[in-house]
This record gives C-alpha cells, sequence and structure tokens, in this order.
C-alpha cells in the first residue's frame, strides 16, 4: 500500500476506482482493510463509479505507531486526512468516517469546510458531543498481560478487536488516552454540509443518531437494525442507505 509523509509521520493510504471522491476514515483499534475493504465498502463504491481513498490513521495499521497521547487526538489526525488530500490534489470530496473516524471527519469538517462535500457518520451519534463514557477502561485492557484478565465488558471487546486485527495494542493504549477536545453543540451545529448519521439500533456506544442530527441543518438519520458498534459497518442497509444518501442528496 502505498505512504506519504504527514509532517513527518508516514502515513498508509489505499486510493482505487475513478470519479468523484470519497474518503474513508476507519473507527479506533481499526485499519483502512478491516474496517473498509473487507467488508466490502471498497468495491461497492468503486463500483458506483466513485474513487475511494482509505486512511490508515496514525497509531493504526501500517502508519507510523506512536506511545504518547500527545501525538493523537482527533484534530490532529484531522489533519492528517487534510494532508492526504493535498498529497494526491484532491480539492474537494465527500467523507465517511465510523466511529472514531466520524469524529476525526467532524474535525476535518469544521476546519477545512471548502474541502469537503457531504459527510457520514457511521457509528457516533450524540456521543460526538456527550463522549462515550471512560477512556481508561479500554486503555488499560490494552495494556493487560491477557485477555482474560480484562474486566470491563467494553475493554474486553476493544482488547478482543485489537487482538483480531494484530494491532500495536500499546499504540491504541496511548491513542485512547489522547486528549479529547470536545466537539460542541455549537460547533456542530456549524456543519451545514448534507449529513447522514449512521447507528445501529443495539449500539450502547455511539449515543443518539437522532439527537445529533438534530443539531445541524441538513442531516439525517439512518437506523441499522439490530446492529451493534462493532458489528454495523458491514451490514446491507448501512451501505444501501449511504448508497442512496451520496445518489440522492446534492454534493
Amino acid at each position: 500500500m502505498p505512504q506519504f509523509h504527514s509532517d513527518g509521520v508516514d502515513i498508509a493510504y489505499l486510493d482505487e476506482g475513478a470519479g468523484d471522491p470519497i474518503l474513508l476514515i476507519h473507527g479506533f483499534a481499526s485499519n483502512k482493510m478491516i474496517n473498509w475493504m473487507y467488508p466490502g465498502w471498497v468495491d461497492l463504491l468503486v463500483k458506483d463509479g466513485r474513487r475511494v481513498i482509505a486512511i490508515d490513521n496514525r497509531g493504526h495499521g501500517e502508519s507510523s505507531k506512536f506511545y504518547d497521547p500527545e501525538a493523537y487526538g482527533a484534530p490532529v489526525m484531522a489533519e492528517d486526512a487534510r494532508n492526504l488530500l493535498d498529497h494526491l490534489g484532491i480539492d474537494r470530496t465527500d467523507v465517511m468516517g465510523y466511529s472514531m473516524g466520524s469524529r476525526i471527519s467532524a474535525f476535518l469538517t469544521l476546519n477545512h469546510p471548502d474541502r469537503i462535500g457531504r459527510v457520514i457518520f457511521g457509528g457516533l451519534g450524540y456521543g460526538m458531543v456527550g463522549g462515550v463514557g471512560d477512556p481508561e477502561p479500554i486503555a488499560s485492557a490494552l495494556e493487560a498481560e491477557s485477555l482474560q484478565d480484562v474486566p470491563d465488558r467494553t475493554g474486553r471487546a476493544f482488547r478482543a478487536f485489537a487482538e483480531q486485527t494484530g494491532s500495536d495494542r500499546l499504540a491504541l493504549a496511548a491513542c485512547m488516552r489522547s486528549s479529547r477536545q470536545k466537539i460542541s453543540e455549537a460547533d456542530v451545529g456549524r456543519i451545514d454540509r448534507p449529513v447522514l448519521v449512521a447507528v445501529g439500533t443495539r449500539d450502547d456506544i455511539a449515543g443518539s443518531p437522532q439527537k445529533l442530527a438534530d443539531l445541524m441543518p441538513d442531516a439525517r438519520v439512518l437506523e441499522i437494525p439490530g446492529r451493534d458498534h462493532m458489528v454495523a459497518v458491514g451490514d446491507k442497509v448501512y451501505k444501501q442507505g449511504v448508497l442512496e444518501f451520496l445518489a440522492e442528496v446534492p454534493a
């Protein structure tokens, strides 16, 4: 996979297809392959006539790893995404994030609104504003000697996922402990691009998708029936809803 330097950080990405671009930003402990390639998103969007760019966030996948929380944070990773657009000569793109990737997408849209057309926030509702809980149990779970040593249910889920993806668990723990710059309701209200908020109906991490959508002037909700946070990303209802959103809603 190709890489480029984002302010001295090696960032891996994929770039496939031709047509109107869409940038995909994966969730915490995932990567461009697990989040987007293996569930079929890349093929789906390429067949829909789009140029698909997917980034490995720093600390994830094939990108550079850091063990200091100061090296992370959604605003920092949003600048990596913006630098990737510059590297590829893309002036304007749609963007879809999942979970942490949605938060990164929000900062990218807020800080560089002229670069973004439509926005899809997957796996994150009002948790974007209110937060999604204490990060320490997840960070501690990633640092534990074994999965059996993790008592916290959410921590166990992320630890198991990190093991399945072969991730650098200590880099992920540092990322989880990074400073969480808040996005206020007023900030979200400044996102005036067309937005789709897509969350599983059994997702107990994301927060209310409708409550987030209500803050923005041009946002709608896609409920993904019967799916929780970990499995909604590959759901056919999610995919079909995104295709319809991109086809029906002008950028």
